[in-house]
């Protein structure tokens, strides 16, 4: 029996409708996570999904015998909803949310509160999960047993810059959500904030200067070298500002993660607060990032996966950088994974998933 527990979800389809996928996640109230899991539900919309999610919570903190629920969502209109400041007009939502709120009063209490998409991650990322594989996934918070240690990819970061995706995805291993280590740093430039980052991290960063070498193929042969002897299985481009030959013993091995949707805003000088403030002044409705594969042309590798954010019309390049970087934080780690997971196949130049 738990007194308390707190509970996340969210849900989306890809299409609206489309394909479908409720999470959540159950903590005790030290934060501790008791159960996570994703629903895949077919076709269907954002709002249902969303309280499918709630749903599937609700009934798992009944299983474990809860007796109060928090209940986070980064809905605001389904928050307003269950708390009884809207009513619900749909015909498709009326049911789920008499469920809803049918499992609500069998606690003694409860409370539903609205939060930010940044404090969601984890109930979004069981969601996503769901619909990756198109079939229902769960984390039981077990010991992890000796018989079965999970071999660790280990990733060699490329970085010229403040190095936050290199702390973003350091944070997304030590939290157990991404099955990796880093093993291998190297910066093209030396007095970065992403240098010290990594000597933060424990980690001794190699300084690969571009203009320290006579050309791009003995720049390209040093970077080869670190990850070479680091045993790298996968590098990443955390915000590495140089072109380099990339051998071909790491062809589909190197990621990079780019703030838009290639492959628009994308080539030779598109970067940074470049691709922001060009879409901006495009006007475009929809901005977002894309993980994909290197090749040795700028930004035309085979793409893994993209995520979308909106543009709003008071948007700043700073206030669109900030809003693709929330996405930014979820995609790469999750691409990261499905290459742990052996799940991405390359065809035609085609990233396919496998289940």
């Amino acid at each position: 029996m738990y007194q308390q527990v707190d509970i996340f979800t969210d849900g989306g389809s890809r299409g609206n409708p489309g394909p479908a996928g409720a999470g959540y996640v159950v903590k005790d109230p030290q934060g501790g996570t008791i159960v996570s899991r994703g629903v895949f539900l077919g076709q269907t919309t954002n709002n249902v999904a969303e309280y499918a999610a709630v749903k599937e919570a609700l009934a798992a903190a009944r299983e474990l015998d809860a007796q109060s629920v928090h209940l986070f969502a980064d809905s605001q209109l389904l928050v307003r909803q269950l708390n009884g400041q809207y009513k619900v007009k749909s015909d498709n939502l009326k049911a789920l949310y008499a469920d809803c709120m049918e499992l609500l009063a069998s606690f003694s209490s409860w409370t539903a509160t609205h939060v930010g998409r940044e404090q969601n991650t984890e109930a979004d990322a069981m969601a996503n999960k769901a619909m990756d594989r198109r079939r229902n996934v769960e984390i039981q918070s077990k010991p992890v047993t000796a018989q079965a240690p999970v071999k660790k990819l280990r990733l060699g970061i490329l970085l010229s810059g403040g190095g936050r995706t290199m702390v973003n995805l350091q944070k997304e291993i030590e939290e157990g959500r991404l099955d990796a280590e880093i093993v291998a740093v190297v910066s093209s430039l030396s007095n970065v904030r992403g240098v010290q980052l990594a000597k933060g991290l424990g980690l001794e960063p190699a300084i690969i200067r571009k203009k320290d070498n006579p050309d791009i193929e003995q720049f390209s042969a040093k970077i080869a070298k670190v990850l070479d002897d680091a045993k790298v299985d996968l590098v990443v481009q955390a915000g590495w500002m140089c072109l380099w030959h990339i051998p071909a013993n790491y062809e589909n091995r190197v990621m990079n993660i780019h703030p838009a949707l290639l492959p628009a805003f994308g080539g030779q000088g598109m970067y940074g607060h470049h691709v922001h403030e060009a879409v901006v002044k495009t006007g475009c409705k929809v901005s977002g990032c894309t993980v994909h594969f290197c090749t040795n042309e700028y930004d035309a590798g085979p793409i893994i996966l993209q995520r979308t954010c909106e543009v709003k019309d008071t948007d700043t390049p700073d206030d669109l950088a900030d809003r693709v970087f929330e996405q930014e934080c979820l995609a790469y780690p999750e691409a990261i994974q499905l290459f742990a997971e052996g799940r991405l196949k390359v065809e035609g130049g085609i990233v396919k998933i496998t289940m």
